[in-house]
C-alpha cells in the first residue's frame, strides 16, 4: 500500500522544486489545479510546476535518479521526492504551445514557448493560472481569478477549438462545475451542447475516470442532470438513456425518482452510486452488460448488479422467509443494499416497515444472525453420499431448515438429508 501523502510535506516539496529551478536561472511557477485550489482556500492534493527549463535541463538539475522522462516528448519530466518524505512525484513541464491534436486527445507535437502562450493552450480559465510561491504572486493571463469570483467554468479562447483539441474536456467541464458548484459560461456550454456526441472519440477508461468523480461527489444528482441537459449523458450511458426515453411518459416519473435516490446517498461507493442511477431502468443482466462496457472490475460489476437485483427485497423484508432474507443481511454488501433500499424508500414514500425489520434483525447476536452451518460437503461424504450436484440442494435445504430453527444439531441435519434422499430421486452425479 502506498504511503499516505502529507499535504504539508507535499507543499514544501513543491516549493523546493521551484527554488532549485529559480536558483539555476530558470523561470518556474506552480501551475494549473494547485493554483486554482489555493485561491479557493482548498488544500491542494498535488502540484504541477511550469518552467522555462527544457526537459534535458530539468533532468540534469535534479539528477536522473530522481526524475522520470515518461512525458519528455510533451515537455514533461516527473521529479521524485525523497523516499523518507511522504510526498508524491511532481510533474515539471516546460512552457509550451501544442501544435495540433489529430486524435482529439493528445498534441501531435509541442513547441517550447512563454508562460503566456502556455496559459493560452490550457482548458479552462480557472486552470490556466500560475503562482509564484517565492514571491506570493499570481500570474493570470486568462482571467481565471475573475471567473473564480464569478463561479464560472469558461474555456480559454474559443471553446470549440479547446474542445476539438481534447474531447475529454467536454466531460471535464461538467466535473469541475459539479466539484465547485460553478455555472458553465454561455459560449462554453453552447459548444459542449453542439459537440457532445464527440465524447465517443475518448477512450471508455478516461470517460469512466470522470464519471466516477461525478457520481462520487455529494452533488452527483446535479452532475447527472447537467450531463443530461447538455447532451453528454446519452453518448456516455446509452443503456440508461435508451431505456428511459423509450418509456415515455412513464420515464419522467422514474427519472425523477432516480435523481432523488442519487441525492439520498451518503458517501456511496461507485457500484452503489451506479446501482442508484440504473435501479429503475436496467435489470440485473443489463447492469452486468453496462459494467462490462464501462470496463469496471469484476467485483464492481457483481456488486452493482447484486444491488439492483436485491434492493427491493429489503422493502418487503417483513414478508420474506428468514432463509431468503438472511443471506442478504449477512452478505458483504449488506450495508450498501440497506443504503440503496433506504434511499429508494425515501424517494418513493414507501413504507419503512421492511427496513426497520432488517435493522432489528441486524442487531441480533452474530451466532443467531449467521450461525455456522450444521454440516458441510465433507460431512455428506463421510455419511456415504458420493460427491455430485446433489450436494448443493441438500446443503441449501439443511441451511434453510437451520435458519428456520426446525433443526439445531448435526445429527438432525443428517437425518433431514436421509429423509430428503429417501423421498426425492437422487440428482445426477459427477465422477
Amino acid at each position: 500500500m502506498a504511503a499516505e501523502i502529507d499535504p504539508i510535506a507535499q507543499r514544501r516539496f513543491a516549493i523546493q522544486v521551484v527554488e532549485r529551478l529559480r536558483a539555476a536561472g530558470y523561470l518556474a511557477y506552480w501551475a494549473g489545479g494547485c493554483v486554482r485550489d489555493a485561491l479557493l482556500g482548498l488544500t491542494a492534493k498535488d502540484y504541477d510546476v511550469a518552467t522555462s527549463a527544457r526537459p534535458a535541463e530539468i533532468r540534469t538539475l535534479f539528477g536522473e535518479q530522481r526524475t522520470l522522462a515518461i512525458g519528455a516528448a510533451f515537455g514533461v519530466i516527473t521529479v521524485l521526492g525523497k523516499k523518507k518524505d511522504a510526498t508524491a512525484p511532481i510533474e515539471v513541464a516546460t512552457f509550451r504551445q501544442d501544435v495540433a491534436y489529430s486524435d482529439g486527445r493528445h498534441p501531435d507535437a509541442v513547441i517550447f514557448s512563454t508562460p503566456e502562450q502556455d496559459a493560452l493552450r490550457r482548458d479552462f480559465t480557472i486552470n490556466g493560472m500560475f503562482y509564484d510561491p517565492l514571491a506570493d504572486g499570481v500570474l493570470d493571463f486568462v482571467g481565471g481569478q475573475d471567473d473564480l469570483r464569478k463561479k464560472l467554468i469558461r474555456a480559454i479562447g474559443q471553446p470549440r477549438e479547446r474542445f476539438a483539441e481534447d474531447k475529454l474536456r467536454l466531460l471535464r467541464a461538467i466535473r469541475f462545475a459539479v466539484r465547485y458548484g460553478f455555472q458553465i459560461e454561455g459560449a462554453t456550454r453552447s459548444a459542449i451542447e453542439e459537440m457532445a456526441g464527440q465524447i465517443r472519440a475518448v477512450s471508455i477508461e478516461r470517460i469512466l475516470a470522470e464519471l466516477r468523480l461525478i457520481l462520487l461527489h455529494p452533488r452527483r444528482r446535479q452532475g447527472i442532470e447537467l450531463l443530461d441537459d447538455v447532451g453528454l449523458l446519452a453518448p456516455i450511458l446509452p443503456d440508461v438513456c435508451g431505456v428511459r426515453d423509450a418509456t415515455e411518459p412513464a420515464h419522467t416519473h422514474d427519472w425523477a425518482i432516480t435523481l432523488a435516490v442519487l441525492d439520498g446517498l451518503d458517501e456511496p461507493s461507485f457500484p452503489l452510486a451506479l446501482a442508484a442511477l440504473v435501479h429503475r431502468l436496467l435489470s440485473e443482466t443489463q447492469t452486468v452488460a453496462l459494467g462490462g462496457r464501462l470496463k469496471l472490475s469484476t467485483a464492481e460489476i457483481r456488486r452493482a448488479a447484486w444491488l439492483v437485483a436485491n434492493h427491493q427485497s429489503l422493502l418487503v423484508a417483513q414478508t420474506l422467509p428468514w432463509p431468503r432474507l438472511q443471506p442478504l443481511l449477512v452478505a458483504e454488501g449488506s450495508s450498501e443494499l440497506l443504503a440503496l433500499a433506504t434511499a429508494v424508500a425515501r424517494a418513493t414514500g414507501a413504507d419503512l416497515i421492511g427496513l426497520e425489520h432488517c435493522r432489528r434483525q441486524l442487531s441480533l447476536p452474530a451466532e443467531e444472525l449467521d450461525p455456522p452451518p450444521l454440516i458441510t460437503g465433507d460431512d455428506l461424504r463421510r455419511h456415504g453420499i458420493p460427491p455430485g450436484h446433489e450436494y448443493q440442494r441438500l446443503l441449501q435445504t439443511v441451511r434453510d431448515a437451520q435458519l428456520e430453527k426446525s433443526i439445531a444439531t448435526p445429527a438432525e441435519a443428517l437425518a433431514l438429508v436421509d429423509k430428503l434422499r429417501a423421498t426425492e430421486p437422487p440428482q445426477s452425479q459427477v465422477d
